[in-house]
């Protein structure tokens, strides 16, 4: 699959003050992508001069209608954004989406033209129980669309996100794995092709471990996002 895909999710962050930090990304290097607020979509698309790839946080099921305060794949699309992540656990969590819910915005995404991330993971409660395979494998069975053209699965321990701790090499590696084979037991060759991102307290001191394990296509990163020294730290790490 070639170099790691390293792939930041501002969340809730950034104002039009932190648009220089992408215009930084973008003279720096031509293959990260970025996922900014939805107030920034458009300016950052801008910023990037198509260096940087540019995407939203989510996105709503249906394509146009009476979804007050939402956002749809096509006006995401319409604003030059390339890809779309949908299923991140602070989603499934804060706003209760299943993963039906999931899937059909992953359908909505693919409709309009976009990549789409659907992430996956486990609770620190649902690990401690000996649960892992069970749950991802459960939210992949149901978040996936039946087509994965154009879709990256990410890995995201929810019990790592923004906690500063992160699961051993060998722990992400072995999920990654039981990804990989539900994946291509589903989906034959085309499961193979999928790329797997881990996301999780990605940092630049300890990218490079987590991005060696097999297995593992690149990173979905947080906070260590929110600048172009520090993300781009983590691109270098990853080569």
């Amino acid at each position: 699959m070639g170099r790691s895909l390293i792939v930041g999710n501002w969340k809730m962050n950034g104002l039009a003050a932190a648009l220089p930090e992408i215009a930084a990304m973008a003279a720096a290097r031509d293959d990260l992508w970025l996922a900014p607020p939805f107030t920034l979509i458009g300016a950052a698309v801008a910023a990037a001069g198509g260096r940087v790839a540019i995407g939203g946080q989510d996105c709503h099921a249906s394509a146009s209608g009476a979804h007050t305060g939402c956002v749809s794949a096509p006006m995401l699309a319409d604003l030059g954004a390339g890809f779309v992540i949908v299923g991140h656990s602070e989603r499934r969590t804060d706003m209760h989406e299943t993963d039906a819910d999931v899937r059909a915005k992953a359908l909505a995404g693919q409709a309009a033209g976009l990549q789409v991330i659907v992430c996956v993971g486990e609770s620190e409660v649902q690990r401690d129980a000996g649960a892992v395979e069970a749950v991802v494998g459960g939210q992949l069975a149901g978040s996936l669309p039946d087509d994965v053209a154009g879709v990256i699965v990410a890995y995201e321990p929810v019990w790592a996100i923004g906690t500063g701790r992160t699961p051993t090499p060998a722990e992400v590696a072995a999920v990654h794995g039981f990804i990989r084979a539900r994946l291509v037991a589903r989906f034959g060759a085309a499961g193979q092709g999928v790329r797997i991102l881990y996301g999780g307290s990605v940092k630049p001191d300890n990218a490079a471990l987590l991005l060696g394990q097999a297995d593992v296509g690149g990173a979905l990163v947080g906070g260590a996002s929110l600048t172009a020294a520090s993300l781009l730290a983590i691109a270098a790490a990853a080569e």
